[in-house]
């Protein structure tokens, strides 16, 4: 038994969360996010909540079972409120800006990278600070993943590009003899 499945989705004010044609789609303020479902997996939309259960009693029916209902929570709560991460960027010369739809990186390679920001998220720069805000979860965290990987922070000067609250471990270096 799932015990994150067993748990009613209440529905927010505003929200609207249909089913149809094995697919689930909520409406908000934020947008609009559809997924599709799997056919071990049934989604019922009453009395102002959403209940996902296990369509059978395979093995792979409870497996997706929490998983769809993590989805679903996190669909609607994206609508309601954007999904937020920040990424921080450090190093003496390293630069971001913001220029059309795509971020241009300059992290110490010898041109600049540059990163098309996908539709449905919003990235902010801000000195050397960059949020990614978005209504769909996946989506936000990819792109920031996608971000950070073009120079993730070194353990000797911690140059880089890291998540606002990840800690990196810094290492002693040489010692003078």
């Amino acid at each position: 038994m799932s015990r994150i499945g067993k748990l009613a989705i209440e529905i927010p004010q505003g929200t609207d969360v249909s089913v149809s044609d094995g697919a689930v789609s909520v409406k908000g303020k934020g947008g609009e996010l559809k997924r599709p479902l799997h056919s071990s997996i049934s989604v019922s939309v009453q009395d102002g909540a959403v209940k996902v259960e296990p369509a059978d009693d395979s093995k792979l029916a409870t497996a997706l079972w929490g998983t769809f209902a993590s989805h679903v929570r996190n669909m609607v709560q994206g609508v309601n409120e954007p999904f937020v991460k920040k990424l921080i960027l450090e190093g003496v010369g390293y630069k971001v800006a913001l220029s059309g739809d795509s971020l241009e990186l300059n992290v110490g390679f010898s041109h600049p990278v540059k990163i098309k920001i996908p539709e449905g998220i919003t990235a902010v720069v801000e000195k050397n600070v960059i949020t990614i805000s978005g209504a769909d979860k996946e989506l936000v965290g990819q792109f920031t993943a996608d971000v950070r990987s073009t120079k993730k922070p070194e353990p000797y000067k911690g140059k880089g590009l890291r998540y606002e609250d990840e800690v990196v471990r810094r290492k002693q270096g040489k010692k003078a003899a």
